[in-house]
């Protein structure tokens, strides 16, 4: 029997769950921290390093106690986070500045600037990242950072992806040289991919902006798969999570990557990792471009594999804000849901509050619901927002496939799949294919699992995967809502491109709203 710690830093808590190598999750805890926001701008979001490395300390020691665990029998530590999510340090890796969070799109420009002059330059690797650069990503942030902050630049001494990071101050390392930096990180975030020699040339960045200049060259340290180790727990953090000094720490990588992971993900899987955003994981072993899709990057999810990275910038999010703006919980307002009908409120609702991330990649695009009357309420918003994240979820599994991705299964994991069947039941029959639902949250198991692998509990993922993985639960789609929805879904797809696309060829969709209509009357009738 071993014991490990997996850790996921989400978007406002990180959660800490001890594995038992035989008999899997054995207790979890978790402790938040605040997301930074400023009403003025809202493309503004960051945290605090210190703040998390605090809860990180609160939630492992909790977890422990919680469980009656010696921290001395824990064998290993592994950690996912948010990305790209970047933070500018100076000399023993210190932070010059916050961490620029996944969710801050303050660098929208700079993206496009950068997806601009790799396209006119003919570099590969903005075709590999779905042919558009986005704000959520490594260099525009970097960038955006270098360009506010003329005061700061003197001190620069390298930047981090939020997993490198803990990794790092977890096992005291405080020089360049000595960083891991993982594969998924930087592979779907920052261009980097073997087939070019690593990151993208100097005189690439250079020609985006001056400012670049010697900046590949602080990108230092390996760029390894999650098969190898990060380091390994230092005495100081040790003592303050309560764990064992030197205990092995394998490179981290993305929440959402792990979260497939914890899943049991195979190929042929799509699994949509459903919190305050969508993440969408595949992964393949051998696999081609995708138009519009964030990454396809060998080794990113698992070291033998090619994954792929696609997704929603907003789901969670986006329920939270409706309930916020009816005054009422996301619970409150979901009471009755189950007894909505596919398309009997005539609304339909284009899930962009937070821009688009996948196909579209534009960060300006602003939520859209068609359809409203004076009788409609926030519960009917509620429930055309799951309709709208299901279809947009469509849209991305549909492009996928198209460019040769296998999609045999569909999981629905993350957070927000454990509290709504309604949810699942609605993706299930927009999908019109069976949707999986781990029996219990798979978050932070991923980490379990590298963890258990670092530890030597397991050799291959698949043997730690088949011990300590939760069962999948089946929802099957209804004929008759699955119906309605092929329907409803055209309309969606010709909205989606007609109002996302600058450029977009000329559309007739002075029949949607009579067809909103017309649909929400039969349903209707048919009661």
């Amino acid at each position: 029997m071993t014991i490990v710690a997996g850790v996921d830093f989400g978007t406002l808590s990180v959660r800490v769950t001890l594995v038992d190598s035989r008999s899997g999750p054995i207790g979890t805890a978790s402790a938040s921290y605040p997301l930074h926001r400023r009403r003025e701008d809202p493309n503004f979001a960051t945290q605090s390093h210190a703040e998390q490395m605090n809860a990180l300390a609160a939630a492992t020691r909790d977890a422990l106690r919680s469980t009656g665990v010696d921290g001395a029998n824990v064998a290993a530590i592994a950690l996912d986070t948010t990305g790209s999510s970047v933070i500018p340090v100076g000399e023993a890796l210190e932070p010059l500045d916050e961490y620029y969070l996944w969710c801050d799109h303050r660098a929208f420009a700079e993206a496009e600037e950068i997806t601009a002059k790799a396209h006119a330059l003919g570099f590969e690797g903005i075709d590999w990242c779905g042919g558009v650069y986005s704000s959520e990503w490594g260099f525009s942030k970097l960038l955006h950072w270098l360009r506010y902050n003329p005061e700061k630049r003197q001190h620069f001494v390298t930047a981090l992806e939020h997993c490198d990071m803990v990794a790092a101050t977890l096992s005291g390392i405080t020089a360049v040289s000595e960083v891991k930096r993982s594969v998924c990180a930087m592979g779907h975030k920052w261009m980097w991919n073997p087939k070019w020699g690593g990151l993208p040339p100097e005189d690439f960045l250079v020609a985006v902006d001056p400012l670049f200049a010697g900046v590949r060259a602080k990108i230092g340290g390996e760029f390894l798969t999650s098969d190898h180790l990060a380091g390994h727990l230092s005495a100081k953090w040790a003592d303050a999570l309560g764990l064992r000094a030197g205990i092995p720490i394998p490179v981290g990588a993305f929440d959402a990557h792990w979260d497939a992971i914890g899943s049991n993900i195979r190929e042929g899987d799509a699994v949509n990792v459903v919190g305050t955003s969508t993440c969408i994981i595949a992964m393949a072993q051998a696999a081609q471009l995708v138009p519009g899709v964030c990454g396809v990057v060998p080794g990113s999810v698992h070291p033998g594999y090619t994954g792929i990275e696609a997704g929603l910038s907003a789901t969670g999010d986006i329920f939270e804000a409706i309930a916020r703006r009816a005054g009422v919980t996301v619970s409150a307002l979901s009471e009755g849901l189950e007894a909505y009908k596919a398309g009997q409120t005539g609304l339909l609702r284009l899930s962009w509050d937070n821009g688009d991330r996948t196909v579209l990649v534009n960060p300006e695009l602003g939520g859209v619901t068609l359809g409203w009357n004076l009788v409609h309420t926030a519960q009917d918003e509620l429930f055309a927002a799951i309709e709208g994240t299901a279809f947009h979820t469509r849209i991305i599994l549909e492009r996928m496939a198209e460019h040769g991705v296998r999609i045999d299964r569909v999981i629905n994991a993350g957070g927000i799949p454990q509290k709504s069947e309604v949810l699942n039941q609605v993706y299930a029959n927009v999908l019109n294919k069976p949707v999986l639902v781990p029996a219990g949250i798979p978050t932070s198991l991923g980490s379990g699992i590298f963890a258990l692998l670092a530890a030597g509990a397991y050799k291959t993922i698949e043997e730690a995967q088949a011990a300590v993985c939760l069962p999948l639960r089946t929802v099957e789609p209804e004929a008759k809502a699955a119906a309605v929805y092929e329907r409803l879904y055209g309309l969606y797809r010709d909205v989606y491109f007609a109002l996302g696309l600058r450029d977009a060829a000329p559309v007739a969709l002075g029949r949607v709203l009579p067809e909103l209509r017309k649909i929400a009357a039969e349903v209707r009738k048919s009661d």
